[in-house]
């Protein structure tokens, strides 16, 4: 175990409805969507059609930037529709499953005498590649680079999230697989961090294990980054998700492309939190409506954290790299007075008229509600207070809204993503939309610098 990472800055967002360490098999869904705006920056290049037969792991389109980049159906069917949206960009791909799956076969890999082309061939050609995530820009790595470093984060702190050391009990053939593959794709090291020595991903050879510690967003995969090798111009990292390591690892050890995921259902308006076995770019409707969520209810169904997700409708797929369902009360209601009395049910780090200082572990059933509007920044301290990375942040959002690009160079943009800004877009009392601005920067800065 190297040396401790403690973070002091965050906060931490106890909210009601965590998942209840169970977990269950999701009905089966009948159709599932690949949308390529999970991809960022990616432009798709299709090499089926409505009516086409695929197998799971069979290739569904490509990037025309970079054809050696494949997407994969995650099951085996039939695709019956392509949705697009102007000037007929492709904003979904849906296939109708099979009900007996079939796998598009690649053969083991033997990662004994496998170089790194081989391994780095193999996660192209089988869909793998895009659950390899590059610092800059944060978007799909790019295969010709070869990463200083491999970030892994083990450890989440993002409010109700999925338990990592439980969604990947049993996991540890896989896990390793993987980690050994990536530990051949750098000529630095891959780097894991955990909450405690007892994780499962803390004893894996090929990597460095960093004990992490401290408030949300310790847990963030940019907060390792900070901590241990920060990203400077013409350098690049990769990071990977913990639970993709186990669709890479299965890769390896059988051949084939698994989009088997768990996934945490959570939040206050669900009545049975749990952890469901489903696949990616399952339907939504599968896990929630036989869950005690009331069709009829007024809530906002989460693709992801409270955090950074965004709002799916009930008749929504999962996203391509999110691991939880959040569904809580939509907050479209107006308090009258509510800035002039002292408030006990919401989450400040201002102690003026709120008590939640008074009680840190205290569960909390908070709305969508933003109570505020938007307005020009105000300089407060309060971004400073949530924010453990070495970087100015109001100073990087005014540099990306006026788009400096030497200043915005200059403050790190280079290490950013936009999850980095979730907390202080939180804490915001100007209601500045931080994790646009900063995505906004980084498209700007991948146009003009690549």
């Amino acid at each position: 175990m190297s040396n401790d990472i403690r973070i002091r800055k965050g906060l931490n967002i106890n909210l009601v409805g965590e998942a209840e360490k169970s977990i269950e098999n999701a009905i089966i869904s009948n159709y599932y969507a690949i949308r390529p705006e999970d991809f960022h920056s990616i432009i798709p290049k299709l090499v089926t059609k409505v009516g086409s037969k695929v197998k799971a792991g069979e290739t569904v389109f490509y990037d025309k930037n970079n054809e050696s980049i494949k997407f994969v159906s995650p099951v085996s069917g039939e695709i019956i529709e392509i949705s697009r949206g102007e000037k007929r960009r492709i904003l979904e791909i849906k296939i109708q499953a099979d009900k007996e799956q079939t796998y598009l076969d690649h053969d083991k890999l033997d990662l004994t005498s496998a170089s790194s082309e081989d391994i780095k061939s193999r996660l192209l050609v089988s869909g793998c590649w895009p659950f390899v995530k590059q610092r800059p820009y944060d978007v799909v790595a790019n295969p010709e680079n070869t990463p200083k470093a491999i970030f892994i984060s083990g450890y989440a702190t993002a409010p109700l999230a999925a338990d990592l050391d439980f969604t990947l009990q049993g996991k540890e053939a896989e896990l390793q697989a993987a980690v050994t593959a990536l530990s051949k794709l750098t000529e630095g090291k891959v780097h894991v961090g955990v909450g405690s020595s007892n994780s499962l991903l803390a004893g894996l050879s090929d990597a460095v294990t960093h004990k992490v510690s401290g408030p949300h967003p310790s847990g963030n995969v940019g907060t390792l980054i900070n901590k241990i090798e920060p990203v400077n111009k013409g350098e690049t990292v990769w990071t990977v998700n913990a639970q993709d390591l186990v669709i890479i690892g299965e890769l390896i050890t059988t051949g084939k492309f698994n989009a088997e995921r768990v996934i945490a259902l959570a939040g206050s308006e669900v009545k049975k939190p749990r952890y469901f076995r489903t696949k990616i770019g399952a339907e939504v409707a599968t896990m929630i409506y036989d869950n005690g969520v009331d069709k009829d209810a007024n809530a906002r169904i989460i693709s992801g954290n409270v955090l950074t997700g965004k709002q799916i409708k009930p008749d929504g797929y999962l996203d391509y790299y999110n691991n939880i369902i959040t569904i809580i009360p939509e907050g479209d209601d107006y308090e009258f007075f509510g800035w002039n009395k002292p408030v006990f049910n919401k989450i400040s780090t201002s102690r003026a008229l709120t008590f939640s200082w008074l009680n840190p572990k205290k569960k909390y059933d908070l709305n969508t509600n933003t109570n505020g509007e938007h307005r020009a920044f105000v300089t407060t301290g309060t971004y400073e207070e949530v924010f453990p990375l070495d970087i100015y942040p109001m100073q990087i959002l005014k540099a990306c809204m006026y788009k400096d690009l030497d200043e915005m160079e200059a403050l790190g943009m280079y290490e950013v993503a936009p999850e980095d800004f979730a907390l202080t877009e939180f804490v915001c009392v100007s209601k500045q939309p931080h994790q646009k601005i900063i995505r906004e920067g980084l498209d700007l800065m991948l146009k003009e610098i690549g």
